[in-house]
């Protein structure tokens, strides 16, 4: 299939598909609540021809195009829950799609339409997964228990996220992806718990080597740092330790995976002096996603013939470091990548590209650059070509 082809079919759908994003922003639903979503998703793949499934994993919806010549099968994910008030920077009054998970969507639909258009030049099969509940990170899970890799024989997966980039400029994370999550409970007892309580979360917050970002700024430095080759960002600790009456709860991201076990025994031994102390890990850590370096480098060499040179970076560090991703339980079953979508518009402040922040307001042409590239990618994916997972070596 011909980039110029996918360019000219992904042109036609621009208007469109900035007005099928501004719908779907008007009405956020929250994690495991994507009835609207996932309606206008199925109506949409249908339309464009795919076979479609709705309600797998919750409200997840799946669509299936096949090509007509033999290939691999491949899957393209989207999430499309809103971000919940609790998880908006300062608070919020309501659901709201401060992530872009509505941008994601749109992109999603838009591949889904273009490669509908030249399924006669395309091979193999693309599975289209749009995923429910990514924010309480327990979508993924549920559309990976439904059991639609194995039913739909996926090969691979892959996916975009909107970043703090220029707009249109993506960012690839060759061995990289975004960390995993661990929780920790300490309680304490004894006359002084309370003030006990407050200086252990100040001692085991002590314990990060990143502090949490306050400022614009500090947004920058941390987007900088991610393309640092060993910068500070290469392995790091994050942590948020809040005391509640005798209880402190922490919350904690490393870089790389393998470190839980020692910040696990950091917290052990810092809390080991307090009165009474009792250390709870209530769960297994949630796992990093960690993206296969070879086909992160060969999506970046894509993406310079598509875009341009000048529009694609390599992260050298997870990033962010302060956020978890659920697309790392796909990674762990099956190979793919993860890629930043720069969506931030000229003379405008970070934080309106940067995830979960209330002004949060992502550069709609995005998309068509977007659809443009994952459409060429996920083409060039399902062909059994020298050189790709599946075909001959």
């Amino acid at each position: 299939m011909k980039q110029a082809a996918v360019a000219a079919e992904a042109a036609r759908l621009d208007r469109v598909l900035v007005q099928l994003r501004r719908d779907i922003h008007r009405h956020p639903e929250a994690p495991g609540q994507e009835q609207r979503t996932a309606a206008v998703v199925a109506r949409e793949l249908r339309a464009a021809g795919l076979t479609v499934t709705t309600g797998v994993g919750g409200h997840g919806v799946v669509g299936v195009l096949q090509g007509s010549r033999p290939g691999r099968t491949v899957a393209y994910r989207a999430d499309m829950d809103a971000v919940p008030p609790k998880d908006i920077v300062g608070g919020g009054p309501a659901p709201a799609h401060l992530c872009g998970h509505d941008v994601h969507t749109t992109v999603s639909i838009g591949v889904a339409r273009v490669l509908a258009r030249l399924r006669q030049q395309l091979s193999g099969t693309v599975v289209f997964l749009f995923q429910p509940a990514e924010e309480t990170l327990s979508g993924a899970r549920a559309l990976i228990d439904s059991g639609v890799l194995e039913r739909e024989y996926v090969e691979e997966v892959h996916a975009l996220h909107c970043g703090p980039f220029p707009v249109g400029k993506f960012a690839v994370t060759p061995g990289y992806g975004m960390p995993g999550q661990d929780k920790a409970e300490v309680t304490l007892s004894g006359p002084d718990a309370l003030d006990a309580a407050r200086r252990l979360a100040v001692d085991i917050g002590a314990l990060a080597s990143v502090a949490l970002p306050q400022t614009p700024a500090d947004l920058e430095r941390i987007v900088a740092e991610a393309q640092t080759p060993d910068g500070p960002l290469a392995r790091f600790v994050a942590v948020r330790a809040a005391a509640q009456e005798a209880k402190v709860s922490v919350s904690y991201r490393c870089w790389p995976q393998e470190r839980y076990a020692e910040v696990r025994e950091d917290i052990r031994r810092v809390a080991m002096p307090y009165a009474g102390a009792g250390v709870r890990f209530p769960a297994e850590p949630f796992p990093a996603m960690v993206c296969s370096e070879r086909d992160a480098r060969l999506l970046a060499h894509h993406l310079r013939r598509t875009v341009g040179q000048d529009m694609v970076t390599e992260l050298c560090a997870a990033f962010p470091p302060f956020s978890g991703e659920d697309f790392a339980l796909f990674l762990d079953r099956i190979p793919g990548t993860y890629t930043f979508l720069g969506v931030h518009a000229p003379g405008t402040s970070i934080t309106t590209s940067y995830p979960h922040y209330p002004d949060f307001s992502p550069d709609e042409r995005a998309i068509g650059v977007g659809v443009r590239a994952m459409a060429g990618w996920i083409a060039e994916r399902t062909r059994r070509a020298q050189g790709l997972p599946g075909g001959p070596s």
